[in-house]
């Protein structure tokens, strides 16, 4: 599945959610996607931005380890018991990134919409531990979303940089 339609699912997901542990568990998706699309772009996408790509999947890798869903299933917050049904990585479906800008912007706006319910969350409860652990999300997402933004200015200037050497080529062809 395209990683444009996967992060669609996300922030869908993450817009019906209301109990605490369905956030924390969007949240954890969230970064499960932005290790997934840094890995492929890292593998995949332009050499020269590569690096930036790797930097952007470890950075998803950490933000799934500070948001412990493991521990939050134990704890059974909303008396539901056990896993959600869809606790399983969303990510494990990408098969491909198709348009690697979109899929970077439409990654930057679920990040954000992930801190701001994290913010809700951390702000309404009263446990301890579930706040500190709204707090790495929020730190989680925040350097996730600055990953990504610095991948989106590469891929402008890379853009930027093909277009005027076209237009340097075009002119210096004789008529």
């Amino acid at each position: 599945m395209d990683a444009v339609r996967l992060i669609g699912q996300s922030r869908h997901a993450l817009a019906r959610s209301r109990a605490a542990r369905d956030i924390l568990v969007e949240a954890w998706q969230a970064q499960a996607l932005t290790q997934a699309i840094g890995g492929h772009l890292a593998l995949t996408g332009p050499a020269e931005l590569r690096g930036e790509a790797r930097g952007l999947s470890e950075t998803g890798g950490r933000g799934c380890g500070a948001l412990d869903i493991p521990a939050l299933w134990a704890e059974d917050l909303d008396g539901a018991g056990g896993p959600p049904p869809d606790a399983r990585p969303r990510a494990a479906q990408m098969t491909q990134v198709t348009d690697a800008r979109s899929a970077l912007t439409g990654l930057g706006a679920l990040l954000g919409e992930v801190g701001i319910a994290l913010v809700g969350v951390a702000c309404a409860t009263d446990e301890e531990a579930l706040y500190w652990q709204c707090i790495e999300g929020i730190d989680a997402a925040d350097e996730s979303s600055d990953r990504v933004r610095v991948l989106l200015r590469r891929f402008t200037v890379r853009e930027q940089d093909r277009r005027r050497s076209a237009a340097r080529g075009s002119a210096a062809e004789p008529s």
